[in-house]
């Protein structure tokens, strides 16, 4: 190998690096989301334990509410596990959209089309994941009660 074919060479690495940063950047960004995630299901479940543990000593008025409140969080915890997944998917597949990047270039294979696929269904992996969080967020702030007073509905 020549001097010149090593040059090129490092250029075409330095090229996939460069294509790989926005990808990466992806990456960062899915890692905080889950974080806030993680964040959340762990409340929600320190929430219905303490809701549980209350249920025993609970008069059957108190703890029909205890039930529709478990309930609740119920929902909430399956929708933020939902969303978790996709997340993990996103990120899985944004590490196979680099990985793909370096392999395409270093082995001279044209992976273009496995690429952007992959690319496309991470995006909508994540865009579903946000959906998801977002209906968590919505029917946490509809349960939440301000100085112990359920908002009444309007009738429908």
């Amino acid at each position: 190998m020549t001097l010149t074919d090593s040059l090129f060479h490092v250029t075409g690495v330095a090229q996939v690096i460069q294509l790989a940063v926005a990808p990466v950047f992806l990456l960062a960004g899915v890692g905080t989301t889950l974080n806030v995630l993680a964040t959340r299901i762990g409340r929600i479940i320190d929430r219905a334990r303490l809701m549980e543990d209350r249920l025993h000593t609970a008069s059957p008025e108190h703890a029909e509410e205890l039930h529709a409140r478990l309930r609740v969080l119920s929902k909430r915890a399956s929708l933020i596990n939902r969303a978790i997944a996709l997340c993990v998917l996103c990120g899985l597949l944004v590490s196979l959209v680099v990985a793909a990047l370096f392999v395409s270039s270093s082995l001279h294979i044209d992976l273009a089309m496995p690429i952007a696929i992959t690319f496309v269904v991470a995006l909508l992996s994540l865009a579903a994941a946000l959906i998801y969080f977002l209906r968590e967020v919505f029917i946490a702030t509809e349960a939440t009660t301000f100085g112990g007073a359920r908002k009444e509905h309007p009738p429908k």
